[in-house]
C-alpha cells in the first residue's frame, strides 16, 4: 500500500453505528501504536460533531483527526476516499441500497473493505460478483465483521480449534440479557431487516449461481428440531435463530470444503427465551412482521411507527445510554464429533459422533459495543496479519478470512470472550 494512505477510514462515522466504531478506534489507537485513522462522510460539520462528541465520550483529543469527504452519491468521491485508505470500515447502510458502489470503489482503490452487514442478499451477491475482481486487485472485501457474524463464526472457529478430533456439527444458542428498560435497536437496522424479508425469493437463484454444486450430504445429519423446544443443554426453551449467521457460516464452511478440502461442519443456531409468554410474543410479532414486510404499505407504516409495530424494541433515536449499558448476551456452542482425527478429511465414518465439546462466547451489548469492537479488531488483523489471510485477496465471509489468525485473542483481550465449558 502507499505510504500516504491512512491505516483506517470509518466511512458512514455520522451514523448512528458510525458514531460508536470511532469511539472504538479512538480508544484503541494507543495501544495500536503508529496506528493513522481518519472519518469520512457527507458534510464536515457532522463530521467534526462526531469528533467532539468520541472525545468527550473517550476522553482523547482527537480535534487533528483527519476528516475526508465522500458520498455514495459520487463515485468519484468514494473512489478517491479509497485511494487514502488501506483499510475501509463502511457503517453505511442498508448495505442492499449502498454497499456495492462502495465495494467497487474500495477494488478500485486499492483498499481492503469491511461491513458489518447482517443481509444475506448483498453479502452473498458481493461474493458472486467481486471475488475475482478483488482478488485481482489484492484487496479483501470482509462482510458481517460485527455482531452479524464474528461471534457465530469465530465461536465455530473456537470449538474446533479446542476439540481433540473431527467436529461433525455445531448447535449455538445465543441468550440476550437486558436491564429494567429491555433491549432496542436504531431503525437502519430494522430497515435492513424490511427488505432482508421482502427480497427473500432472490436468494435461491442467487445461491444456485454463487454454489452450483450441493455439499456432500454427510451421514450424521444434525436432528432437526421443532419449531420450539426446551433444550437439554441452556434448560430454556428455544426458537430458531433468523439472522444471518446460518447463511455466514455455510459460506466459510464452504470454502473449507471447497478450497481447503477439509469436512464442512454442519451449524445451526437457535435463540433461548426465558418462558412460554416470551416465545408465544415472539412467535407472534415474527409473523406480524413478515407479513407487512412483504407489501410495500406494510413496510412504509413499519418504517414511519417502528417503535409501535415492534413494541419498543426498535425506536427512531435508537437504544438509551442505560439500555446500551445494561445489555448483554452470551451464545453456547455445542460441538459434537469424533474424538479422533479422520484419515481422510472428507470421509464419512459409519460410527456415529462420541465426544462433545461445550464452549461460551460472551460480550457486552450486540449492536453498539460489541459491533464496534469486532469490527476495529477485524481491521487490526487485515493490516496486521496479512500473511495469515486467504492468499491474494478476494470476497470472504469472516470464519473464512479470519481462521487462522489471532482474531480470537484479540476479541477476547478486549471484551468479547472465548472460554471451554469444562465438565
Amino acid at each position: 500500500m502507499a505510504t500516504q494512505r491512512y491505516d483506517i477510514v470509518i466511512f458512514g462515522a455520522s451514523g448512528f453505528t458510525g458514531q460508536f466504531v470511532v469511539e472504538e478506534v479512538a480508544r484503541i489507537a494507543d495501544e495500536e501504536r503508529g496506528l493513522t485513522w481518519a472519518i469520512a462522510g457527507r458534510t464536515m460539520s457532522k463530521m467534526q460533531k462526531v469528533l467532539e462528541q468520541a472525545s468527550k465520550k473517550t476522553g482523547k483529543e482527537l480535534d487533528s483527526t483527519p476528516v475526508l469527504i465522500a458520498d455514495t452519491t459520487s463515485e468519484t468521491s468514494m473512489v478517491e476516499m479509497c485511494k487514502q485508505a488501506k483499510v475501509i470500515l463502511n457503517c453505511v447502510g442498508p448495505y442492499r441500497f449502498h454497499g456495492e458502489m462502495m465495494v467497487k470503489a474500495a477494488i478500485e482503490g486499492g483498499a481492503s473493505h469491511l461491513d458489518i452487514s447482517g443481509e444475506p442478499q448483498y453479502l452473498e451477491s458481493m461474493q458472486l460478483k467481486y471475488h475475482n475482481k478483488a482478488k485481482e486487485s489484492g484487496v479483501y472485501i470482509i462482510g458481517a465483521c460485527g455482531f452479524d457474524s464474528i461471534p457465530a463464526e469465530m465461536g465455530v472457529v473456537y470449538v474446533n480449534r479446542q476439540f481433540n478430533g473431527e467436529v461433525n456439527s455445531v448447535e449455538s444458542y445465543l441468550e440476550i440479557m437486558s436491564g429494567p428498560e429491555g433491549v432496542a435497536g436504531n431503525t437502519g437496522t430494522l430497515e435492513s431487516a424490511i427488505h432482508g424479508i421482502a427480497h427473500a425469493g432472490e436468494l435461491k437463484s442467487l445461491r444456485k449461481s454463487l454454489f452450483p454444486e450441493s455439499l456432500p450430504r454427510f451421514k450424521h445429519q444434525l436432528t432437526k428440531r421443532g419449531a420450539v423446544f426446551k433444550s437439554e443443554v441452556i434448560g430454556k426453551y428455544c426458537l430458531p435463530f433468523l439472522g444471518s449467521d446460518k447463511s455466514v457460516v455455510y459460506r466459510s464452511q464452504r470454502y473449507k470444503h471447497d478450497v481447503l478440502k477439509q469436512r464442512p461442519i454442519q451449524f445451526v443456531p437457535y435463540l433461548v427465551k426465558d418462558g412460554l409468554i416470551s416465545v408465544v410474543g415472539n412467535i407472534l410479532f415474527g409473523l406480524l412482521f413478515l407479513i407487512m414486510s412483504s407489501f410495500s404499505l406494510g413496510q412504509s407504516l413499519l418504517m414511519k411507527y417502528p417503535s409501535f409495530f415492534t413494541a419498543g424494541f426498535f425506536k427512531k433515536g435508537g437504544p438509551t445510554k442505560s439500555q446500551i449499558e445494561n445489555c448483554s448476551f452470551k451464545m453456547t456452542f455445542v460441538a459434537k464429533g469424533w474424538s479422533k482425527k479422520l484419515e481422510e478429511p472428507l470421509s464419512d465414518p459409519e460410527e456415529k459422533p462420541d465426544t462433545i465439546l461445550t464452549a461460551k462466547v460472551a460480550g457486552p451489548e450486540l449492536g453498539y459495543i460489541t459491533t464496534p469492537i469486532c469490527m476495529v479488531q477485524s481491521a487490526l488483523v487485515v493490516l496486521k496479519e496479512a500473511d495469515k489471510l486467504p492468499k491474494d485477496g478476494g470476497v470472504y465471509p469472516p470464519g473464512a478470512a479470519f481462521l487462522n489468525t489471532s482474531l480470537i485473542e484479540r476479541l477476547h483481550k478486549h471484551n468479547v470472550t472465548f472460554t471451554e465449558v469444562k465438565e
